[in-house]
C-alpha cells in the first residue's frame, strides 16, 4: 500500500452542501414480498465525476445516519457532516480527486422514503404499516441511484457499521460494479449479543404508551421509549476503557450521593443526555426498522451455502477491512473470519486491526492511522483502476 501522508489538520471543508432527492417513480418489490413506490432517495454528492466516471466512492452511513457525512448547510444549520474528518479536498477521501456519493438509506427518516412517509393508499405516515426491510434493499436503492448519477462502476465503496454492511452486500450483489471495498468496523452477521441488545432497544420504545403501537404521527410521540432505546445502543458503542476514562464513578454535580433516582453518576448524566438529543432527530419508527435490517443481515444465508467461502466467491473487489481492538460489538474476529474466506478465494485483501480505546465508535474520530490507512489504498485503487482501463483498451 502506498504511503500517504495524514494531513485531515491541513485539509478543507467542502463547503456548504445541498440535500437532495432523488425519485423511483415505480420503486420496487421489497424482500418480504411487498411492493413499495414511489420511494425518494436522499443524497448529497461532493467533488466532480470525471469524464471517465472512475473516481466515484459511495460512502454509506451507520445505523443512524444520513446523507450529510460532509460540508455543512447553511450559517443557521453549520453543524459539519458526520465524517467531515474523513471527506474533503486534501483529505482522505479527498474531493479534488474523487466524487463522493452518500445516501440516506431506504428506510431511514432523513428524507428517504421511511415509516415518516405518507402512504399514497392512506394518505396518513406509513407508520408500522411500512414493510420490513432489509440491508439488500437498502443497497438495490442505493444502485438506482448511482445509476442515475451515471456511474457505471464505483472506484470504493466504504463504510462502517451498519455502512459496513451494505458495502459488503454491495460487493457481493454487485460484483462487477464495485472495483474495491471498505468495511470498517462491521460483520457478515449480527452476533445473538448484538441482536439481543436491538431488541432491549426495540421493546423500550414499543412499551412506550405514546407509541400506539406505531401510529403516533398526529399526537404525542415515544420520546421517552426511544430516548431509552438510545441509551441502549449508544452503551455498545463505547468500551470499557473509553467509559472509564470519560466518567470513572464520578458525581454529577455534587459531593454526596442523593439517595433518589436522579442522575447521581455523570455516566448516567450523559446517557440521559444523550437520550434525549436523539429524540429530537430521530423517529422511533425508523429505529425499529433500521435495527431489524441489521438483525436479519446474514452474508452467508443471502448469498452463500451458509459459509463466508461460497458468499466471497462472487466477490472481485479489492478489499480493506478494518477493525478496531476495542470494538465489543463487532469484535475483530468477525472481521477475521471475513478476510481468510477472502483470501481463500484469492481476493486482493489488506486487513488492519486498529489500537483504538473508544469502541465501536473509533472509526468515527480522529485516527491518524485510519487517515493513512485510507487514503493510501485510495490512492492505490485509483493507480489500479486507470492502469486495468489501460490494459483493456
Amino acid at each position: 500500500m502506498s504511503e500517504y501522508v495524514s494531513n485531515v489538520s491541513s485539509g478543507a471543508s467542502v463547503g456548504k452542501v445541498e440535500k437532495k432527492i432523488f425519485t423511483i417513480e415505480a420503486g420496487f418489490e421489497v424482500a418480504c414480498g411487498r411492493r413499495l413506490a414511489p420511494i425518494d432517495i436522499a443524497y448529497e454528492t461532493y467533488g466532480e465525476l470525471n469524464s471517465e466516471k472512475n473516481n466515484a466512492v459511495l460512502v454509506l452511513h451507520a445505523l443512524t445516519g444520513d446523507s450529510h457525512c460532509a460540508g455543512y448547510y447553511s450559517g443557521e444549520d453549520a453543524k459539519p457532516g458526520w465524517w467531515d474528518i474523513m471527506i474533503g479536498p486534501r483529505k482522505p477521501i479527498d474531493t479534488e480527486k474523487y466524487f463522493v456519493i452518500c445516501s440516506n438509506v431506504l428506510g431511514g427518516c432523513m428524507g428517504s422514503t421511511g415509516p415518516t412517509s405518507e402512504d399514497s393508499e392512506t394518505g396518513k405516515a406509513y407508520g408500522t404499516n411500512f414493510p420490513v426491510l432489509t440491508i439488500g434493499d437498502m443497497v438495490r436503492a442505493q444502485r438506482r441511484l448511482v445509476d442515475f448519477l451515471g456511474v457505471d462502476r464505483l472506484l470504493c465503496a466504504i463504510g462502517g457499521s451498519v455502512g459496513g454492511m451494505q458495502v459488503l452486500e454491495w460487493s457481493v450483489r454487485y460484483p462487477d460494479r464495485v472495483f474495491s471495498a471498505v468495511p470498517l468496523a462491521t460483520t457478515a452477521k449480527h452476533s445473538a449479543q448484538a441482536i439481543a441488545f436491538n431488541e432491549v432497544a426495540r421493546q423500550a420504545i414499543m412499551a412506550d404508551p405514546n407509541w400506539n403501537g406505531g401510529d403516533y404521527y398526529d399526537g404525542r410521540r415515544p420520546a421517552q421509549g426511544l430516548s431509552v432505546a438510545r441509551m441502549v445502543g449508544h452503551i455498545t458503542y463505547l468500551s470499557d476503557e473509553s467509559m472509564r476514562h470519560k466518567f470513572d464513578r464520578r458525581l454529577q454535580d455534587r459531593c454526596d450521593l442523593s439517595f433518589n433516582f436522579e442522575a447521581d453518576f455523570q455516566v448516567e448524566s450523559y446517557l440521559r443526555y444523550q437520550g434525549n438529543k436523539f429524540v429530537e432527530r430521530f423517529d422511533a419508527n425508523s429505529f425499529l426498522y433500521l435495527t431489524k435490517a441489521a438483525d436479519y443481515f446474514n452474508l452467508e444465508n443471502s448469498w452463500g451455502d451458509g459459509s463466508l467461502m461460497a458468499v466471497f466467491s462472487r466477490a472481485k473487489a479489492r478489499y480493506l477491512v478494518v477493525s478496531f481492538t476495542s470494538d465489543w460489538l463487532y469484535p475483530t474476529y468477525q472481521s477475521k473470519q471475513m478476510v481468510q474466506a477472502m483470501k481463500k478465494n484469492g481476493l486482493d485483501v489488506s486487513f488492519c486491526e486498529i489500537e483504538a480505546p473508544w469502541g465501536h465508535d473509533a472509526f468515527l474520530l480522529p485516527n491518524e492511522r485510519l487517515d493513512r490507512l485510507m487514503g493510501g489504498f485510495l490512492d492505490r485503487m485509483q493507480a489500479e483502476y486507470a492502469e486495468e482501463a489501460g490494459n483493456a483498451l
